[in-house]
């Protein structure tokens, strides 16, 4: 039997699932200020990969960054730049609902790239971002006492208390079946192991 705030998070999984969300995730250089995306997928509500694409970013990729995704410098090198994939990044999400998994950080990368790029982007009103984390860390409902509200459970985490067969591999194409599949954990939807 779920509690109130279970059956919340349910609830809100399940709405955003019958909206037929896409999933997005990203690779960056680093998490400060001056990082950018080196890598972009997204999926459909399916689990189709609608777009992927590795970023050759205006800077080198640090080490500490590489040790966690295992994207080098030469994996990049003969990337798109950022200005090449946005655009078709852009007109995937226009006026959909995007689930991602930390969204906050997601989408700080993606302000953050756009502007080292000179890119104005305000989202149209119609796109909705949702925060699968979010969602998940109601669901399970530990509470974080120190920081208030419930705690953060990392993606690879979420997959194993779900006992979700996708690696968190820290590659965006994993990371956003990952996410999904996590979604449909939380709305009671995820009947095999997919």
């Amino acid at each position: 039997m779920l509690n109130s705030d279970q059956a919340q998070a349910r609830q809100a999984a399940r709405n955003y699932l019958a909206r037929q969300p896409l999933f997005l995730d990203t690779e960056t250089t680093g998490l400060d200020s001056r990082s950018e995306i080196i890598e972009i997928c997204i999926a459909d509500h399916h689990g189709t990969v609608l777009f992927q694409s590795l970023v050759k970013p205006a800077q080198p990729i640090p080490l500490d960054a590489t040790r966690i995704h295992g994207i080098t410098n030469a994996h990049v090198q003969s990337a798109p730049a950022w200005l090449e994939v946005w655009p078709q990044v852009q007109d995937l999400i226009t006026g959909r609902v995007i689930g991602i998994y930390n969204a906050e950080f997601d989408l700080r990368m993606i302000r953050q790239t756009n502007l080292f790029y000179r890119i104005q982007w305000r989202p149209a009103k119609e796109t909705t971002f949702f925060c699968i984390m979010l969602l998940y860390a109601q669901f399970i409902g530990e509470k974080d006492y120190r920081r208030g509200g419930y705690r953060l459970h990392s993606l690879e985490k979420a997959g194993r208390q779900c006992r979700i067969p996708i690696p968190n591999s820290h590659r965006a194409v994993d990371d956003t079946l990952l996410a999904r599949q996590v979604l449909r954990y939380i709305a009671g939807d995820l009947t095999t192991q997919e």
